[in-house]
């Protein structure tokens, strides 16, 4: 769990977008960004596409560094 939520965190963090602004331009409750973020729970694949659209929106270099944390920590996982 949480490879999407690592690749968020980070994102977040380098790119100074806060949750309550991610959360508010994917129109989901800022709780539920919390959670992905601190792996308590992973987004669903759909949801993993409306992050990426909304950071797009934010900041279209963020949109571009999640995919590619995300896609880098699957590769990972496939390799193991």
């Amino acid at each position: 769990m949480g490879k999407a939520g690592k690749a968020l965190k980070r994102v977040l963090e380098i790119y100074g977008i806060t949750q309550n602004r991610l959360a508010v331009v994917m129109g989901v409750n800022r709780s539920s960004v919390f959670g992905w973020v601190n792996e308590v729970a992973d987004p669903p694949g759909d949801t993993v596409v409306k992050i990426r659209k909304a950071l797009q929106e934010i900041e279209p270099a963020a949109a571009e560094e999640f995919v590619k944390l995300f896609w880098r920590d699957l590769e990972k996982d496939e390799e193991q």
